[in-house]
C-alpha cells in the first residue's frame, strides 16, 4: 500500500484564525483511492521548518502533499522551503509568468513574478481548467492552501495515486465500548490483518460504539464482520452498513 504525508503550512492555522479543511480532505480522498496517510503535520511559515519537514516527509513515505503558502505575499515560503529540502535553487519560471500574465491581463509585477518563482526542474503539471499548474518536486506535490483550489487540483491528477483501496463495514453497537472490548481483541486475535475502529459516540439516541473493519480483501472482511456479529448479542447490535 502506498504511504502519503500531509504538511499543512500557515500560522493562520497554528493560531486558529482558519481551521484546516485540507488535511480531512485529503486523508478522506487518498484512503479511497488506496494511499494510507500515516503523518499529518502542521507547521509555520518557516522555510527551515518548511525544508526540514518536506525532506524528512519524503524520504520516509511515498508521497508529499503540501498545503499552503504558494502566494504573492511575504509570508508565502512553501516553494523556498521545498527548494532547500532537495538542495535546489529557485528560479523564475517564464512559462508560468505568461500564464499569470495572460490570466491578469496585465504584465506581471514583482508580487505575481514571485508566484513564478519555483524550485529549480520542478514539474509543472496541468490542473484542469485552473490556469496555474501544480507544481511536483520528486514526490512532493504543493498544493495551495484554499480549499477550493486544492480539491480542484487534486481531483485533476487524483488517477496517479489510485492504488486497491480498502473495503469497510460499520457496525453501530448499543454496548459501552468497555462491554466489548473483550470481544474486540479476540477478534484482532483471530483475524490480525484486520484494520478495526472503536470510536464512542455521546448524544446518539441509537447506539453508543461505532465500529469500522476495513480490509483490501473483501472475502478476509466479511469472515471478520460474521465473526464479529457472532460474538455479540444480537440486541446489541443497531445496524450494520
Amino acid at each position: 500500500m502506498a504511504t502519503a504525508g500531509v504538511i499543512i503550512i500557515g500560522n493562520e492555522i497554528l493560531s486558529g484564525k482558519v481551521v484546516d479543511l485540507n488535511s480531512p480532505y485529503l486523508c478522506r480522498e487518498l484512503r479511497a483511492l488506496g494511499v494510507d496517510v500515516e503523518r499529518i503535520a502542521t507547521i509555520p511559515d518557516d522555510i527551515d521548518v518548511i525544508a526540514r519537514e518536506v525532506r524528512a516527509m519524503s524520504d520516509a513515505y511515498d508521497f508529499v502533499f503540501t498545503s499552503g503558502g504558494v502566494g504573492p505575499t511575504h509570508d508565502d515560503l512553501t516553494m523556498d522551503g521545498v527548494a532547500k529540502a532537495f538542495d535546489l535553487p529557485i528560479q523564475v519560471y517564464d512559462s508560468i509568468v505568461e500564464r499569470i500574465e495572460r490570466a491578469q491581463g496585465r504584465v506581471a509585477n514583482a508580487s505575481l513574478i514571485k508566484m513564478a518563482a519555483l524550485p529549480a526542474g520542478a514539474a509543472l503539471v496541468d490542473a484542469g481548467d485552473l490556469w496555474f499548474p501544480l507544481v511536483v518536486v520528486g514526490n512532493v506535490y504543493v498544493f495551495p492552501g484554499i480549499p477550493e483550489l486544492l480539491r480542484r487540483k487534486f481531483e485533476s491528477i487524483r488517477e496517479r495515486f489510485r492504488g486497491e483501496p480498502f473495503a469497510l463495514r460499520c457496525v453501530y453497537v448499543k454496548l459501552l465500548e468497555s462491554d466489548i472490548a473483550a470481544e474486540l481483541h479476540a477478534l484482532l486475535g483471530e483475524f490480525p490483518e484486520l484494520r478495526l475502529g472503536s470510536y464512542p459516540r455521546i448524544g446518539e439516541a441509537e447506539f453508543r460504539v461505532l465500529l469500522t473493519l476495513e480490509s483490501r480483501d473483501a472475502g478476509y472482511l466479511q469472515r471478520a464482520l460474521d465473526s464479529l456479529l457472532a460474538r455479540l448479542p444480537p440486541v446489541a447490535v443497531a445496524k450494520v452498513e
